[in-house]
């Protein structure tokens, strides 16, 4: 099962762009029953190695501005920090309902942006270069993405696109430069704090490796844009499912969640 759900989700993640931290901690929560910091950890260590893949084709055809990519650094690396500690904060006891509401209603808002940008007409004209906000900006990216894995492809090519003049491919390439930085900084937040499942985790990586590696040899030849819409619709769908989860998973035996042990021991050992 978890490698289908690897395979499925690197192979949307190929075919749409959506991002991993998108579309992994909701699955996760939703069809395995994981704990949502379990789920946002083992996420973001997803998500760091499918774009580990994808970096050095960036780097080698020079599509990466590195002056852009160290001021987002700047501002989204103390924000991941923030977003980490906040939601190792939350997980457990009374707590737990709210980690759920909030990290569902991010999940659900950041799909539903994602749908507005691909409907919405593109500007006809590019900003000057405004390089000096990008810190401030990518702040809360960082934040949103400590705390819920998501956010750091959409909104960050959002800023990139609003505030240089970086073409369509630096922009793609800076954006995923950032999303990895931010993405490993996260990783390791959570890893420290045994927020993940390492048997899950290796599962989920053999399969989003096949599932990117077909879904590269089928770009291009399956229309995009209704794919899109329909993966962006289902997750505000599970987003609203997770913010209106009544009350958190309380297993009380291995065999609960015997998928995740280690995980869920450290969990309720916290």
């Amino acid at each position: 099962m978890e490698l289908l759900l690897g395979f499925v989700i690197a192979l949307a993640i190929a075919l749409t762009g959506v991002g991993a931290g998108s579309m992994t901690a909701p699955i996760l929560i939703i069809f395995l029953r994981v704990p949502p910091a379990v789920a946002v950890g083992t996420a973001l260590a997803f998500g760091a190695v499918v774009k580990l893949a994808c970096v050095p084709i960036y780097l080698a055809r020079h599509h990466v501005n590195k002056r852009a990519l160290a001021l987002m650094l700047a501002g989204g690396l103390p924000g991941v920090i923030f977003g980490g500690i906040f939601l190792n904060r939350l997980k457990g006891g009374a707590n737990e309902r709210i980690l759920y509401g909030l990290l569902g209603s991010l999940i659900a808002v950041t799909a539903a942006f994602h749908l507005y940008r691909l409907f919405r007409p593109a500007p006809a004209l590019r900003p000057p270069g405004r390089m000096r906000w990008l810190p401030w900006l990518a702040l809360p990216i960082g934040a949103e993405v400590g705390f819920s894995s998501a956010g750091a492809g959409a909104l960050g090519s959002l800023v990139l696109l609003s505030l240089t003049s970086l073409s369509a491919a630096e922009v793609i390439g800076t954006d995923l430069c950032f999303g990895l930085g931010v993405g490993l900084a996260g990783s390791a937040i959570q890893l420290g704090a045994g927020n993940y499942d390492g048997i899950l985790l290796l599962k989920l990586i053999i399969g989003g490796l096949c599932g990117a590696a077909c879904g590269s040899l089928l770009s291009g030849r399956i229309a995009q844009r209704p794919l899109r819409a329909c993966l962006l619709i289902t997750l505000i769908a599970l987003g609203c499912q997770i913010a209106a989860h009544n009350a958190a998973p309380k297993p009380e035996t291995a065999s609960d969640f015997h998928h995740v042990p280690a995980a869920v021991s450290v969990w309720h050992g916290r």
